[in-house]
């Protein structure tokens, strides 16, 4: 595998998602590729997110804002992004274990790419799992 040595910052928007957002930070964090960074930006929740968020200190960093909408969150996420390559993760989404090395591996075989995404897979009980 060719790998690519840059740094990726995790950009989280969260807003009313205490039940989910654990399950996606924990996903961002078992990475055979760690990131960087992880930025979860609390978008005025007025559940216990933040809270929640705030828990697993570093490496996730934690922005409190008023609410202004999933993008506003997402800018002010990336305005404070240090690594190369900016990885989205919605606070409701998790990722396989291999998600980020498999990206930068296909970032490396093609350097002339900017961006690398991928398909997915919806699941839970209000979803058909094909």
């Amino acid at each position: 595998m060719t790998s690519v040595e840059h740094d990726v910052s995790v950009v989280i928007p969260a807003y009313n998602c205490v039940d989910f957002l654990p399950a996606a930070i924990e996903s961002a964090m078992g990475q055979t590729r760690p990131p960087a960074e992880i930025i979860v930006v609390d978008d005025g929740s007025t559940d216990e997110t933040l809270a929640a968020a705030r828990s697993y200190g570093s490496p996730v960093r934690v922005v409190d804002q008023e609410n202004a909408g999933v993008s506003a969150a997402r800018n002010r996420a990336i305005e404070l992004a240090r690594g190369d390559w900016i990885a989205f993760l919605d606070a409701d989404d998790v990722w396989r274990p291999t998600k980020l090395e498999r990206q930068l591996d296909a970032a490396g075989r093609h350097p002339d790419v900017v961006c690398v995404f991928s398909d997915f897979r919806s699941f839970g009980p209000d979803r058909d799992p094909r």
